[in-house]
């Protein structure tokens, strides 16, 4: 799928939800199926709930579908009470167990902003927080589950559609829909049919080539995408539900649905929320729309921190053919592809076996190792922590997540932040390094003495120094802080007496004995 598609429907979406008359804002859920005091945001028009199995992807999905009046829905569709049923017998001593249940919603609505919440006590009940004359805020939504044709009460009872001489009615998807349909599927269709008795209905298509048939013979990804089609294309206005939306779908269509979603949630209004375990679904969205939860040990479920791409990619099945390293920021990336720059002919490996990720603070490097741990993998990952948490807990925190699994952990030299290494080398090395950087004689040595004299007055970090002083140097050279990064990574890796040569050699034996696995 082209990149730019992608993006720019990303960033008309970006731009249109500020502007969106209704917009389901956040859910916040608590006393019910391990939910306490859980709250998801939906920053994107577009979100893409994901996690394990059991970690409470579709009790979110339920619970927002709890969240409006729906015009045209019976008095029980909608509601928590249907949705969340509960086993409680007059007699015996199975039941469900019962606690206070918590449902809060946070809404944009035309009328301005709107909190509402579902408590369930003994009975399930409304409240707007002492709000007068406030109403639950009406809105089209559409819930499509995994049971949908698939238990054998409802098949039965779309059998008798087919078999019934009662009066029925047939009427075509409309050209939008069909167009849905068409740039999903490798078919051309004469005629989409949908023939309904009562509140009972069923798909019927044509195609050019003669074929005639109803949906009992289509593929499940064929009815998928038709269903889809004839239930959400013409909403306007509406959130949309989808549970597991990649079910029977190959990838490349899984691509292609998404890219579908969003540019119809564009033209129409719509707030999408689906879940998955596909991580061609998880890329299809900005990482604002991408939601991951999980579960404690004790079974409450958490939401994790947006995932970087390298640990996304490797808990959703991909990227297991290479290394996975996972540093702090575009510096410390910098400086590893450097020092890799140098193995690469030593080692005897190609730079695509490697796949670094960055941008993600040390302290979020504690819950990537818990959440890797849980799907094992992680065998295929090196985590590089910048010099000066030598002497922090986030090694412990890290080494205490892994449970019963190796961990790599590496650290970029010195004590201090990988920028402030950096400087310092180019300042002592200032001969060595005008040749690599293309400085004339004595020009590297004078400009990092201006610099350091201009800064000398600065209030802040070392880091936030060094980085400025960086930027100084890179710009006098068109360069960017990665590139001078980069090149003295690599330079240093050439000398047995640099510091750097204690980050190469262990780097080194990660990258042979990965190979070896």
């Amino acid at each position: 799928m082209d990149k730019r598609r992608f993006e720019k429907v990303w960033n008309q979406l970006r731009g249109k939800k500020p502007h969106m008359k209704q917009f389901l804002d956040e859910v916040r859920l608590s006393g019910i199926r391990g939910f306490h005091e859980f709250g998801i945001r939906f920053n994107y028009p577009v979100s893409v709930i994901a996690g394990g199995n059991a970690s409470g992807k579709t009790t979110v999905l339920f619970a927002a579908a709890c969240a409006y009046n729906v015009p045209g829905s019976g008095y029980w569709d909608f509601r928590p009470s249907t949705l969340f049923p509960n086993y409680l017998p007059k007699q015996g001593e199975r039941r469900d167990t019962l606690q206070v249940t918590l449902l809060d919603y946070d809404f944009s609505t035309p009328t301005g902003r709107l909190s509402m919440r579902w408590r369930r006590g003994k009975n399930w009940n409304q409240s707007f927080f002492g709000r007068k004359g406030a109403n639950q805020p009406s809105r089209p939504v559409y819930l499509r589950t995994l049971s949908n044709l698939t238990n054998p009460t409802e098949v039965r009872s779309v059998l008798q559609v087919s078999r019934s001489d009662s009066a029925r009615d047939e009427s075509p998807l409309t050209p939008y829909q069909i167009t849905f349909a068409q740039n999903l599927l490798p078919f051309d269709y004469s005629e989409v049919m949908e023939i309904t008795i009562g509140r009972k209905n069923l798909l019927f298509a044509k195609q050019e080539s003669g074929a005639s048939y109803s949906e009992f013979h289509m593929a499940a990804g064929e009815r998928a995408i038709l269903r889809l089609s004839q239930e959400i294309a013409q909403l306007s206005g509406a959130l949309i539900l989808i549970d597991e939306v990649e079910a029977g779908l190959h990838p490349w269509v899984q691509q292609l649905l998404m890219i579908h979603l969003q540019e119809l949630a564009l033209r129409n209004d719509l707030q999408v929320i689906v879940t998955t375990h596909s991580p061609v679904i998880l890329d299809s969205v900005p990482i604002e729309g991408r939601v991951f939860l999980d579960r404690d040990a004790d079974g409450s479920v958490k939401l994790l921190q947006p995932l970087r791409d390298v640990v996304q990619n490797s808990l959703y099945g991909r990227t297991h053919d290479r290394l996975n390293i996972l540093c702090e920021d575009d510096a410390a990336e910098a400086i590893l592809r450097g020092t890799i720059d140098h193995l690469a002919s030593s080692v005897g490996f190609k730079h695509d076996s490697i796949q670094i990720g960055r941008d993600t603070g040390a302290d979020e490097f504690p819950s990537h190792v818990n959440a890797l741990s849980k799907f094992g993998s992680l065998d295929n990952f090196v985590f590089v922590l910048d010099g000066d948490q030598r002497q922090s807990s986030v090694e412990d925190r890290m080494r205490s997540n892994a449970v019963g699994s190796d961990l790599t952990i590496l650290y970029l030299p010195s004590d201090t932040a990988p920028e402030a290494w950096i400087w310092d080398r180019l300042r002592k090395e200032s001969n060595q390094y005008e040749v690599e950087l293309g400085f004339a004689p004595g020009d590297l040595a004078d400009r990092i003495a201006q610099l350091d004299s201009m800064y000398s007055i600065a209030s802040g970090t070392d880091s936030d120094i060094a980085k400025e002083k960086l930027q100084q140097l890179a710009d006098t050279q068109n360069r960017t802080v990665a590139d001078i990064c980069r090149i003295a990574a690599r330079t240093e890796a050439t000398d047995p007496r640099s510091e750097l040569q204690i980050l190469a050699d262990d780097l080194s034996k990660a990258l042979i004995d990965w190979q070896s696995d």
